[in-house]
């Protein structure tokens, strides 16, 4: 069987969504998984409680790194990913609740063509791979195993999206590599280092793909820090035109609305799985 991609965590300030994806990370996760929170000295005391409770009994080969000083959003996971080399990585939002079988999906969608660099499962919050609609923020589903289990039962496609979204997003390696990494002279947030990757990918001949098999939730989307678009736009003047022509076409409405058929349909949760665990 093969090992499923490295998942990377940065540590946010928000205690109580820290909380909720190590929950929904232990709970959605196949034990053994390799995960790596990564803190960019951003916990107080609560937050290094809830880690450290956490990593005590966690099924899955989890470490915890911390930074004495902060070197910034965009600098700190450029660093995580490069000494990650050429492994498959799949970076979770702070604030993310990932859902049962999302790390396999994502993991599949790159099995099932060596052409993705890379994949984003759908999310509540995931501007272009939003659901149940496009560009709209949602409140988390209140059953996002019955999501889940909706999202798995979608055929494999893998569409083409305009750039990967930041609520979770599997990162080919040897792709990133060839593309640079993160341009964290450039990029002081995530959120806008992402698009700029993936423009950089797309323009390498690389997919960025919607895994349409995969649900993660969000709180909220990111947001780009001051001075990020205005550089994107100068690198990529015809970004903002690329990613309003997709929301308009919204080549995924078919996509979203199997999703919202299947969520509607999809029978109940095995009342007994627990107890053949």
């Amino acid at each position: 069987m093969r090992e499923l991609p490295i998942v990377v965590l940065p540590v946010g300030v928000d205690d109580d969504a820290l909380d909720a994806c190590l929950a929904a990370l232990e709970a959605g996760t196949p034990a053994g998984t390799r995960v790596w929170l990564a803190d960019d000295a951003q916990s107080g005391p609560r937050g290094y409680a809830i880690v450290e409770r956490w990593m005590a009994r966690t099924a899955l080969k989890a470490d915890y790194t911390r930074r004495q000083r902060s070197v910034g959003e965009t600098a700190h996971l450029d660093e995580v990913l490069a000494a990650c080399g050429d492994a498959d990585v799949a970076v979770l939002a702070a604030d993310a609740v990932p859902t049962p079988g999302w790390l396999g999906g994502l993991a599949a969608c790159f099995a099932g063509d060596g052409a993705i660099a890379t994949a984003t499962p759908w999310s509540n919050a995931g501007e272009a791979a939003a659901w149940p609609r496009i560009g709209e923020i949602d409140a988390l589903p209140g059953d996002l195993e019955r999501v889940a289990r909706a999202s798995a039962a979608m055929p494999a496609i893998a569409p083409e999206l305009p750039a990967a979204v930041g609520h979770a997003v599997l990162l080919r390696g040897s792709a990133r590599k060839r593309a640079g990494g993160l341009d964290a002279a450039s990029y002081g947030s995530w959120y806008a280092a992402l698009i700029d990757l993936s423009l950089r990918l797309s323009g390498l001949g690389w997919r960025n793909a919607l895994c349409d098999t995969a649900f993660v939730g969000r709180r909220g989307e990111g947001a780009p820090f001051d001075g990020d678009m205005d550089r994107l736009a100068v690198r990529w003047p015809d970004w903002h035109a690329r990613l309003a022509n997709f929301l308009m076409r919204d080549p995924l409405r078919d996509s979203r609305e199997q999703l919202v058929a299947l969520h509607a349909s999809v029978g109940p949760a095995d009342a007994q799985r627990d107890l053949f665990v």
